[in-house]
């Protein structure tokens, strides 16, 4: 237990912040725990007030002082005479961003201010999760030990969890870390999303690499618009720290092309994009691409190399050069590209649904309109007879790109099968209303709002020589109706079906 007494009132006066903060500091890397929820708080731990995206921290700051909170973080702006008591032992800390507070006390706490691994970030709309799971399997292959949070799980050689963000909050990011560098893990790969880089979760890491996939149409609802959008993503280049990190970026993408030539080191990948740089490029062509996957020509500083792969798409083409892109950034050599002939796929990106009928059918994570387009082009190009589409959109997200999405699948399914996602607090029924515009065009409708119920529609309507596409959910193994999570996976409730109706 830590306890400490005095007046904050008076040390403001005396003018001691910058000491205040340093002992705390102090206390902090000796163990002193660190709490953002009021209610947690014991005797002489620190209470730092955050922001808040619904409600400012400031408010429970009376809650900490009477469960005996020794420290306070809180911004200049914060009213101290209004809540704070005459008699409360604590110390007040003022800092003008307590979110970055918080990231400076996780460093001092987790020791992860001096990580000698190296840590590489991969932001973007689409992408991150194939790109993050590509470089594990690459530099695990070369000999290093990896470590990856993201989507999926948060994992490293002896552990892992399944995740419930794709990037965690910023004190459990840095005990994660912690936990790998005792781990002896030399190579992080986080996937980043604009939600933590708007609200700082990544506060007090120190990246050595960052990547962008793409920016396309996504969490509006949260950013308002596509240039707040980018700017989001954008802060893991210029204001996450390290001046030496390198920043590596889409070419073939407008929005990520401007970025690269605004950061320095840089390095770029491309398929299109045939633009000088003063940077080095990786450079990929499509030497062919069919349902048995991908052959490329991959080209970079004189040197040129092919690589086998069995994802299906040029959209894994353009994650494939991402991939490695950014283990090239890390030290990789050219020689070790190779070692990616051998990588299998990832869990619910173009997963297919194996089964003895003959049947090609696959299940994806696509949840954005950008997305859709992409994964049905890749799968037009198997040449195939009819290409059949279960898609929904989430509740309590971005509305607008709700009839996006069905459009999306409008232009290149043959049959689009319209039905529920996560609904979270949202009607099913209301969700699907705001898609049905996009649909004007489409070929085939159906419309079921029970999943499970689509799925087996679906499964109904195709035979050999057909395509069927479970979007949205991918890896998932729950569906998010209220508050409630209910058990729901795609891959099982599609082979659950194929067994029903085909026997």
């Amino acid at each position: 237990m830590f306890l400490f007494s005095g007046s904050p009132n008076g040390r403001r006066k005396a003018g001691m912040e910058t000491d205040a903060w340093r002992e705390l500091l102090d206390w902090v890397a000796a163990g002193l725990m660190v709490r953002t929820d009021s209610r947690k708080i014991e005797p002489g731990e620190a209470f730092v007030a955050m922001p808040g995206v619904r409600e400012p921290g400031t408010r429970f700051i009376p809650d900490a002082l009477a469960r005996g909170a020794g420290f306070v973080v809180a911004a200049p702006s914060f009213e101290l005479d209004a809540v704070w008591p005459a008699t409360a032992a604590a110390r007040l800390v003022r800092r003008d961003d307590p979110v970055a507070a918080l990231g400076e006390l996780a460093g001092a706490y987790f020791k992860t201010n001096a990580l000698t691994l190296k840590l590489a970030g991969v932001t973007g709309t689409n992408g991150k999760t194939t790109v993050s799971f590509l470089v594990e399997h690459l530099l695990t292959a070369v000999g290093l030990k990896v470590g990856v949070l993201g989507t999926v799980s948060y994992r490293w050689p002896g552990f892992c969890v399944d995740a419930k963000l794709t990037t965690p909050d910023c004190w459990m990011l840095h005990e994660l870390l912690a936990n790998m560098e005792k781990s002896d893990v030399d190579v992080v790969v986080m996937e980043v999303s604009s939600h933590a880089l708007d609200q700082n979760r990544v506060a007090g890491l120190r990246f050595d690499a960052a990547l962008i996939t793409n920016v396309t149409q996504d969490h509006l609802d949260y950013h308002q618009d596509m240039e707040r959008y980018f700017e989001a993503k954008s802060r893991l280049f210029y204001t996450c720290p390290k001046p030496d990190k390198v920043g590596v970026a889409n070419l073939d993408d407008e929005r990520c092309r401007k970025l690269a030539r605004g950061v320095f080191p840089a390095m770029g990948f491309a398929l299109k994009d045939t633009g000088e740089y003063p940077f080095p490029v990786v450079r990929g062509r499509i030497l062919s691409s069919s349902a048995k996957g991908l052959h490329l020509e991959v080209r970079y500083k004189g040197k040129t190399w092919e690589i086998a792969s069995p994802l299906i798409g040029e959209h894994n083409a353009s994650n494939l050069l991402a991939a490695q892109t950014l283990a090239l950034a890390l030290g990789a050599s050219c020689k070790d590209m190779r070692r990616l002939s051998d990588f299998k796929g990832v869990p619910g990106r173009l997963e297919r649904v194996e089964n003895p009928h003959g049947l090609d059918v696959f299940v994806d994570y696509a949840h954005t309109p950008d997305a859709l387009v992409n994964v049905q082009k890749a799968l037009r190009g198997l040449h195939v007879r009819r290409l059949v589409v279960v898609f929904g959109c989430g509740g309590n997200r971005d509305r607008t790109k709700r009839p996006l999405m069905a459009r999306a699948v409008a232009e290149h399914a043959d049959v689009a099968v319209l039905t529920s996602d996560n609904p979270r607090h949202e009607d099913p029924l209301a969700i699907m209303a705001d898609a049905r515009p996009g649909l004007e065009r489409a070929r085939g409708v159906i419309e079921e709002p029970d999943r499970a119920a689509a799925i087996r529609r679906a499964v109904e309507l195709v035979e050999p020589g057909d395509v069927l596409l479970v979007a949205g959910k991918g890896h998932e193994s729950y569906q998010q109706v209220g508050d409630e999570f209910r058990p729901f996976s795609d891959r099982e409730a599609t082979a659950a079906a194929i067994r029903e109706v085909k026997g």
